[in-house]
């Protein structure tokens, strides 16, 4: 009686164990049609090669009114009406830590704090708005050719992807 059981039970657990098993050639046959017709769309499109970064698109221009503050006085002279944004942070130990690591890369970093107590890591300021998207898509530029998103996240922080001008509201 109890081999009779055993017996049962493994059948119960095997057919049970192989009614929940997920088709994995349907599976694959979706994923393959998929890839197929994303290679033919790309087949399809005109490809355009970039040599290097300096030949990438302009950026689009985000652009930002708030009025802000520079929370060192010393910074308060460099800080114009438009600037450059690397980074909007909450805490001040972790913009002040982004600012030396900036600075350690040859930039003039204004920590500058808005009427919510965000602060603003700017790495350049300017009284004209042309001036400040220029420096935003060198900047922009620059990093992405020294590599992914990934790293400039491990790297400082910050992805640089999304750079953006602030327009100083007085």
């Amino acid at each position: 009686m109890k081999r009779f059981h055993f017996v049962l039970i493994l059948a119960a657990l095997l057919a049970v164990g192989t009614s929940c098993k997920p088709k994995q050639s349907a599976y694959k046959q979706v994923y393959e049609a998929a890839k197929e017709k994303e290679m033919q769309q790309a087949a399809s499109q005109p490809t355009a090669v970039t040599k290097d970064a300096s030949t990438l698109p302009p950026v689009e221009v985000s652009v930002r009114k708030e009025k802000v503050e520079a929370v060192n006085p010393t910074d308060a002279a460099g800080l114009r009406r438009y600037s450059v944004v690397i980074a909007a942070l909450s805490v001040k130990l972790n913009a002040e830590s982004l600012k030396q690591r900036m600075e350690n890369e040859g930039y003039n970093v204004i920590l500058a704090q808005n009427e919510e107590g965000m602060y603003r890591v700017i790495v350049a300021s300017y009284d004209d708005k042309a001036q400040a998207a220029n420096k935003r898509d060198e900047i922009y530029r620059t990093y992405s050719a020294k590599g992914s998103t990934e790293y400039l996240r491990r790297t400082y922080g910050v992805p640089f992807n999304d750079l953006w001008i602030l327009e100083r509201q007085f």
